[in-house]
C-alpha cells in the first residue's frame, strides 16, 4: 500500500487540504528531520521524550537506555505516538492573527519492538550513518557492556499522517492595504564549520565524510 488508510488518530480535521497520506510524503520528512518526539503514558501520565531517529522501511528506529522509560514501554508492547516537524519559513503577516509560519510535519502512531544480537548493531548504524553517512565505518564499533547498556527498539509505522504548510500570509480584506510589510523569512538548517574536540591531536583532519556534509550544506 502507498497510502496509509484515514482514521479516527490520523486523520487532519483543521485544514484538511494541509492533510497527506501517502507514504512517499511521510517518509521524505521523516527521513529529512534530525529529531523526533516521542509521546508515550508512564504511570498513568503523559510523557514526550525528543529522540534522534532513522527510519528503515515501514519502521522508525530510535536508541537510548536500555532502562529508560521508553524502552521498557516498548518493550512491553504498548503503542508510541511520535511527532516530527520541520520549519521551512516564518510567515509574517500585516496583522497579528495571521502570523503563521510553513512547515512540514508529521504524526505517527505504532507499537515497537526491542531489537537484539546482529540486527541491534545494525541498527546502531542505520541510526548513526542516519545522522552522519559514513560515520558508523569511521569510529570505533560499541564494547558488549556498551551494547548492553543501550536499548535500540524499532517502532512499526502503523498509522501516519503529513500538514504541510506552504503558503504566503493570508490577510484579506482591508488589511491588505495596510502600510506594513508583509512576506515570508525563509528558514533553512545548515551544518557549520567543524569544531575540533581538545582532546583531538592537532595532525588528525576532519575526516572526508564529515567534510562532504559540511560542504554539501553550503
Amino acid at each position: 500500500m502507498n497510502n496509509f488508510p484515514i482514521t479516527q488518530r490520523n486523520r487532519v480535521r483543521r485544514h484538511r487540504e494541509r492533510g497527506h497520506y501517502d507514504k512517499e510524503t511521510i517518509y521524505a520528512i521523516i527521513d529529512e528531520a534530525m529529531f523526533c518526539h516521542v509521546g508515550f503514558v508512564h504511570d498513568g501520565r503523559p510523557v514526550v521524550i525528543p529522540f534522534s531517529h532513522a527510519r528503515r522501511g515501514d519502521e522508525l528506529l530510535i536508541h537510548g537506555s536500555a532502562a529508560s522509560r521508553l524502552i521498557r514501554h516498548i518493550q512491553a508492547g504498548h503503542e508510541v505516538s511520535v511527532s516530527i516537524a520541520i520549519l521551512d519559513a516564518l510567515v509574517l503577516a500585516k496583522t497579528a492573527y495571521n502570523q503563521s509560519v510553513n512547515y512540514r510535519s508529521v504524526v505517527l502512531f505504532g507499537r515497537g519492538r526491542l531489537l537484539e544480537g546482529e540486527e541491534k548493531v545494525q541498527g546502531l548504524a542505520h541510526i548513526t550513518n542516519k545522522l552522519i553517512p559514513g560515520q558508523w565505518d569511521y569510529v570505533r564499533k560499541p564494547t558488549p557492556n556498551e551494547l548492553k547498556a543501550t536499548g535500540v527498539v524499532a517502532i512499526s509505522i502503523e498509522e501516519a499522517s503529513a500538514k504541510i504548510r506552504n503558503a504566503p500570509p493570508g490577510d484579506d480584506g482591508e488589511d491588505r492595504e495596510l502600510p506594513l510589510w508583509a512576506g515570508l523569512l525563509p528558514v533553512k538548517q545548515v551544518v557549520m564549520e567543524p569544531v575540533t574536540a581538545d582532546y583531538t591531536a592537532e595532525n588528525i583532519p576532519v575526516p572526508p565524510h564529515v567534510r562532504q556534509m559540511v560542504d554539501t550544506c553550503e
